[in-house]
């Protein structure tokens, strides 16, 4: 069964220079959507999705606090049905008159609330952007194909197209060529649950473990079902898979609660490794990572992981 989702890019032309401090572009993109998603999708009255008759079918409660009678076991908190793509903001000035864009890649196919995306950054447009609210206009979002190219305008600075494009597919089988090594780039920040906390490095046999997880409970809660593999044997497989080179390091990043004020870490290691072993069935896993992102907190954009090369 292949994992789809919505892979969508949002175009703005800034109003005025807007500077995206480093390691928080998605940060402060995530902050403000949420603000504006609420307004927009959220009866007047509305005292709180926790506590809202309307939850089940609320948009704005499935994409910020979702619950699931379906959901598996252990899991209080369900995992947001998108992630931010918008690390190629970090650090970076965007003069006025400047396009820019960033990317959000949207797992809930059963209910995509594509159109709510639209009005929210649309408004978040008018109302600006930044801690010191600089005015931006949404120009264009599109849906990208597996390629990271514009494939389908569903929005024209305008108006919406109407159009209700069909999912991506990542395709999760095992390839025809074997695999016996692949280089790994962690893009941004990432943090791994290991039984005992927090992997220092991403060793094989943890990472393809939750990339596997993260998959299965995207699908069982937004998508066709939970992956038809078994979990046990595909972990004690990985677990045999050696990394030969290991070169990441630590990057310290805290974001504050807009919401309650406190101070959270969004950091994690981010850098190369590489692995050796027979890698066949986990080089689409780890393709998919590119796009679902791995770890903790990645509704903020953390965990990217691309496969640099393989052999």
């Amino acid at each position: 069964m292949p994992f789809r989702f919505h892979p969508l890019r949002f175009h703005f032309v800034a109003g005025e220079s807007i500077y995206f401090p480093p390691g928080k572009s998605a940060n402060i993109l995530r902050g403000a959507f949420g603000s504006i998603f609420r307004r927009i999708a959220c009866v007047p009255e509305c005292a709180g999705a926790a506590s809202c008759e309307l939850r089940a079918t609320c948009p704005y409660a499935q994409m910020f606090e979702p619950s699931s009678p379906n959901a598996p076991s252990g899991f209080v908190d369900l995992p947001r049905p998108f992630v931010f793509r918008a690390w190629h903001l970090d650090g970076r000035t965007i003069a006025a008159e400047s396009a820019f864009h960033f990317d959000l890649n949207l797992f809930d196919i059963r209910n995509p609330a594509i159109a709510y995306l639209v009005l929210a950054f649309a408004q978040l447009g008018r109302e600006g952007l930044g801690p010191q609210r600089r005015p931006v206009e949404l120009t264009s979002v599109w849906q990208l194909g597996l390629d990271g190219q514009p494939k389908t305008e569903l929005f024209d600075g305008t108006s919406l197209s109407g159009i209700q494009p069909a999912p991506q597919a990542l395709d999760l089988d095992r390839p025809e060529e074997p695999v016996h090594a692949v280089r790994l780039r962690f893009v941004t920040p990432t943090e791994l649950k290991t039984g005992d906390g927090i992997a220092a490095q991403p060793e094989f046999g943890v990472l393809a473990a939750r990339i596997r997880d993260r998959l299965s409970v995207l699908g069982q809660i937004y998508g066709e079902g939970p992956l038809a593999i078994d979990f046990k044997a595909f972990g004690e497989r990985a677990l045999a898979v050696r990394m030969t080179r290991c070169a990441v390091h630590q990057v310290d990043v805290d974001r504050r609660s807009s919401r309650t004020g406190q101070v959270h870490s969004i950091g994690g290691f981010v850098g190369e490794a590489e692995y050796e072993g027979e890698l066949g069935e986990f080089v689409p896993y780890l393709r998919a990572a590119k796009w679902t992102g791995v770890g903790r907190q990645t509704v903020w954009g953390k965990g990217e992981v691309e496969v640099s090369a393989e052999r």
